[in-house]
């Protein structure tokens, strides 16, 4: 059995439509970002799918191309960045987005909003890298 393509352009399309909202968010001061509920929201909300869409991605190619189904989410960034398809600094760089999607969706009463405001301004680029380096 090959690659699913069309799961693939879904999950690229879930990434793409979730980093279109992010830049609005982008764009915002700090404070302007922090002051309202509903950004602090949309934030996390796409970036949960942004991020689970890139992790469905790796376990799919993972487990047709590499022939390995990860434990956890980091991990699977770590075996394509292992397996050469995706490079080292991404490798680590996704890593600590799983992770981070874990505190989005599991502990969400612990969510850093400077954290994410940092994500926004500093790591969008790792999910666009990604769909490069996947397509």
């Amino acid at each position: 059995m090959g690659l699913n393509e069309s799961l693939i352009r879904s999950r690229f399309e879930d990434i793409r439509v979730s980093l279109e909202r992010l830049e609005e968010l982008r764009a915002l001061s700090r404070e302007e970002f922090l002051a309202h509920r509903d950004r602090l929201d949309l934030a996390c909300y796409r970036l949960i799918v942004a991020i689970e869409a890139a992790v469905q991605i790796c376990f799919h190619v993972s487990a047709q191309k590499l022939h390995r189904v990860p434990e956890e989410y980091a991990e699977c960034f770590s075996l394509l960045g292992e397996a050469g398809m995706i490079s080292a600094e991404l490798s680590e760089h996704l890593q600590r987005m799983a992770r981070f999607w874990n505190v989005l969706v599991h502990r969400y009463w612990d969510v850093d909003y400077h954290r994410v405001y940092d994500i926004l301004q500093n790591r969008l680029d790792d999910l666009r890298e990604f769909v490069d380096a996947m397509s």
